[in-house]
């Protein structure tokens, strides 16, 4: 039997796409599907790579068939499947072996199986791919957490599949345990919120400004050649011009949103550690509102329709880009301090612009604008993306469209959860003197909590409310 230099199990989509990639890059590799039908089939379709392609029929086979020390990377579903795939897979490797779940993985489930591996064996790391099936076939976004001998062993293979940034590779060691998967889980969230901010802008064009898909996807092709140029504005433009026949394909699509649950994850964590991402909660509540359509439908029915179309020249296509370009830094601001929040928490050291070089390319998020978020993470570590000088004069710019879309948007129907929760969080992080000393005084005055005051020092002070406890 060959020699595999690697070997995968799971030929899903991802799983089977990523087997390729490795075999185009040049590696031999072993793979193993639990039905054996799958791993021949897709052996024989695999064209000029069939040479390169070890197809086994047990793991067993699979372990036999790889170079010492072996690397196996899992393309199963993220959860149980995966702790009962290393169960499986643990008596039959030795101890220097390394197992690599490149799944959805939920950061903990991860940090938990490193640790059973420092005990247990085989060694162990997790690896969050980003890109979708193409990106998994001709170059993803990596992001790896373990050991970092354990990814340097690998990262041959993984630099030589990952996306490239002219001539660099988006593949990089982000810390220990759970570290790439936690990434790949913001990665996720930003995700959900850079679409739903493009879906509030569509609908803005649509319901208020009466515009037909395919003026839409103009509009969104000429953004794609400026500072909002990305992947997802681009197959945004590809999808408001597709048509079904003589319909706008948009228009036969119900307006029903999946999700994985990947974004639920980033919001969760977000909130056990006190990190403020209110974009990304935003555009997680939205997806779960539109899955609630018969609500939606009766709701309709009883107030009547929500957006009403706008008066003329109430909001330019100009003030929109606007809009989109102080959304879209807002939501990363956020992202990218709930990292440093994960980083302090779990002492990772997460390197900030190495992960927004990471994003560059291959991933679903890529943007030129990483490439100066990189940057300015270099050039201020310590500051957040809003208080980066660069950012702050595009906020300057870009805030004023952002606001009279919302307020627009607010003033005839036109819901824009994303976009308003990025503003309010915006004014909120330029408000010196908040109102949260109305709160204060409301928990003493209940349950006496205690406050600090302004002239006084010292905490755990009272105010005059006494026996109204």
């Amino acid at each position: 039997m060959t020699t595999a230099h690697i070997g995968l199990i799971g030929l899903g989509t991802m799983g089977a796409s990523l087997a390729l990639n490795i075999a185009e890059k040049g590696f031999d590799i072993a793979v193993w599907n639990r039905t054996t039908s799958v791993t021949q089939g897709f052996k024989a379709q695999a064209g000029d790579l069939f040479p390169r392609i070890v197809a086994t029929e047990t793991l067993a086979d699979l372990v036999a068939a790889i170079e010492k020390p072996r690397a196996i990377i899992l393309m199963v579903p993220a959860g149980p499947a995966v702790d009962q795939q290393i169960e499986a897979l643990r008596p039959l490797l030795d101890p220097d072996d390394l197992i690599i779940d490149a799944g959805n993985a939920n950061f903990h489930d991860t940090n938990r199986r490193a640790e059973e591996a420092k005990v247990k064996g085989p060694r162990f790391l997790g690896m969050g791919v980003s890109g979708g099936e193409e990106g998994a076939r001709h170059g993803p976004s990596i992001m790896g957490g373990g050991e970092k001998a354990d990814w340097d062993r690998v990262a041959p293979v993984l630099e030589a599949i990952s996306a490239k940034y002219q001539g660099i590779p988006c593949a990089t060691w982000m810390g220990q345990g759970g570290a790439g998967h936690f990434v790949k889980a913001v990665h996720n969230g930003i995700e959900y919120a850079d679409m739903q901010m493009i879906a509030e802008i569509y609908g803005v064009m649509r319901d208020g400004m009466a515009m037909k898909a395919a003026e839409i996807g103009a509009v969104f092709d000429q953004w794609n050649a400026g500072p909002l140029q990305s992947y997802l504005i681009e197959i945004s433009a590809a999808v408001s011009k597709a048509t079904d026949g003589a319909r706008p394909m948009l228009d036969v699509i119900l307006d029903k949103a999946g999700q994985k649950g990947t974004g639920r994850w980033t919001v969760i964590e977000a909130q056990n550690l006190a990190a403020p991402i209110p974009v990304i909660e935003a555009a997680v509540m939205a997806r779960n509102v539109s899955a609630r359509l018969d609500e939606r439908r009766e709701g309709e029915a009883m107030f009547g329709a929500a957006p009403q179309p706008l008066a003329k020249d109430a909001l330019s296509i100009a003030a929109l880009e606007q809009a989109m370009i102080a959304g879209k830094i807002l939501c990363y601001a956020q992202g990218f301090a709930l990292i440093v929040a994960a980083s302090h928490e779990f002492g990772w050291d997460l390197p900030l612009p190495a992960i927004a070089r990471v994003w560059r390319e291959g991933c679903i998020i890529r943007s030129t604008m990483l490439n100066d978020m990189a940057t300015a993470l270099e050039q201020h570590p310590e500051r957040g993306l809003m208080l980066a000088p660069f950012f702050a004069d595009h906020l300057r710019a870009a805030v004023p469209g952002l606001r009279a879309t919302v307020a627009t948007g607010v003033a005839n129907g036109l819901a824009l959860p994303a976009l308003s929760a990025g503003l309010a969080w915006f004014d909120m992080m330029r408000t010196g003197r908040s109102t949260a000393n109305m709160i204060q005084a409301q928990r003493d005055f209940f349950g006496a909590h205690g406050f600090e005051r302004l002239d006084l020092p010292g905490t755990g002070l009272h105010g005059p409310w006494g026996g109204h406890m």
